[in-house]
C-alpha cells in the first residue's frame, strides 16, 4: 500500500526537522543549492520560510527561501531543489 503524501505535508515535515536541528545545534546551518553550491547561512524559521543572515549575503540583506525548496536536511545544512539563480 502506497501512502500519498502532499507537499504541504512535506514542507511540515522538513520544518519540524529544520527546527528541531536548529534548536539543537545552536549553529546556523549552510544552505547549499541543488549543485551543492553555497547559498547562505539560515538565521531562522520564519514561517514557512528560511530567513537567512544578512551578513552571509551579498548585498547585506536577509533574503528567505520557501520550504518549499528545502529538498532534505542533515547535520551540516539545509539542501535544496533548485540551483542558487531560481532563488528569489
Amino acid at each position: 500500500m502506497t501512502q500519498n503524501t502532499q507537499p504541504g505535508e512535506i514542507s511540515d515535515r522538513i520544518a519540524q526537522d529544520l527546527k528541531a536541528r536548529l534548536e539543537q545545534s545552536g549553529e546556523h546551518m549552510q544552505v547549499k543549492d541543488v549543485n551543492g553550491e553555497h547559498v547562505g547561512t539560515v538565521d531562522h524559521l520564519d514561517g514557512d520560510q528560511l530567513k537567512l543572515t544578512k551578513s552571509d549575503s551579498s548585498d547585506g540583506q536577509h533574503h528567505y527561501v520557501p520550504l518549499t525548496q528545502v529538498e532534505s536536511v542533515d547535520d551540516v545544512a539545509v539542501y535544496l531543489n533548485v540551483e542558487r539563480g531560481a532563488l528569489a
